[in-house]
């Protein structure tokens, strides 16, 4: 512990279980010195763990729906009252593909499942950014980050719409980023994760395949939920002044990666006993 948080106050999205990056965030946050309150919708409120979580770490819990903008007002104002003052950072861990989870492919959506997956997994990130900022709810040099994916960027099988919600999270960052960042000295970024195995990610067909694939691929490994936390920490501190508007690959090389020996030796196992590596 090195106390990077000690007095600063923040709001935590999308804490379910002890499987959520964003559980694991706010653990380090307390453990860092920050107070918080945490929010999830309802629904998920009543699957998951959070309140566990919020007596852990001394929290409050707001309820809220982060694609209703009246409820995310009462958040953040609430928030400041049981804070006694403007927030310093803010994480947007929210994600959820109706299609993913009924299983239709990407060349045959459901266009009403799509749009809720734009409003969830992205548009909410740009209506918290809003309503925060109309709010003067966060101090100079506060950060907010939302975790993304390199299928922004990347075809990847199995991701569905989701990679389009994506890319638009990512956008939102540079775009509101900028105002931000002009106006009121808020840094604003996205954090592009390994493949997680969340209760969101288990979801994700083909899921231990891909993250065995990006195991394999990435020189270092895959960046677990802990990790993921310990990077977001560093992000919220001040040592991290001067990024914004950035959407940071923490995947352990892997989105630099076109092949390594140990993914192509795995592949090459599928031809046979035969096959020789001459690789060096």
């Amino acid at each position: 512990m090195y106390n990077l948080l000690k007095g600063k106050k923040g709001i935590i999205f999308g804490a379910l279980n002890s499987k959520s990056i964003a559980w694991k965030v706010a653990e380090k946050a307390f453990e860092e010195g920050a107070t918080f309150t945490l929010s999830n919708t309802q629904v998920a409120m009543r699957f998951g763990e959070i309140n566990e979580l919020a007596e852990k770490c001394n929290a409050e819990i707001i309820p809220a729906d982060a694609t209703n903008l009246k409820d995310l007002e009462h958040l953040f104002t609430k928030s400041m009252e049981i804070l006694g003052g403007k927030i310093d950072f803010v994480l947007h861990s929210i994600g959820m593909s109706l299609n993913v989870r009924k299983g239709r492919v990407y060349d045959d959506l459901d266009y009403n499942y799509f749009l809720k997956t734009i409003d969830i997994s992205a548009l909410s990130f740009h209506k918290v950014l809003q309503t925060a900022r109309k709010l003067d709810a966060i101090n100079e040099w506060g950060s907010v980050l939302a975790l993304s994916y390199v299928a922004a960027q990347r075809t990847l099988y199995g991701y569905n719409d989701m990679a389009d919600a994506k890319a638009i999270l990512e956008s939102i960052a540079r775009s509101f980023g900028y105002i931000y960042g002009r106006d009121k000295k808020v840094r604003v970024n996205t954090i592009s994760q390994s493949p997680t195995r969340t209760t969101a990610g288990s979801g994700v067909k083909g899921i231990d395949g891909l993250i065995d694939f990006t195991d394999r691929m990435s020189p270092l490994g895959n960046a677990d939920a802990e990790d993921c936390a310990n990077f977001c920490i560093t992000m919220f501190s001040d040592l991290t002044k001067k990024i914004t508007m950035q959407n940071i690959f923490h995947d352990g090389g892997f989105s630099s990666m076109g092949m390594s020996l140990r993914a192509m030796t795995q592949y090459n196992k599928s031809f046979g006993e035969d096959v020789e590596m001459n690789l060096e």
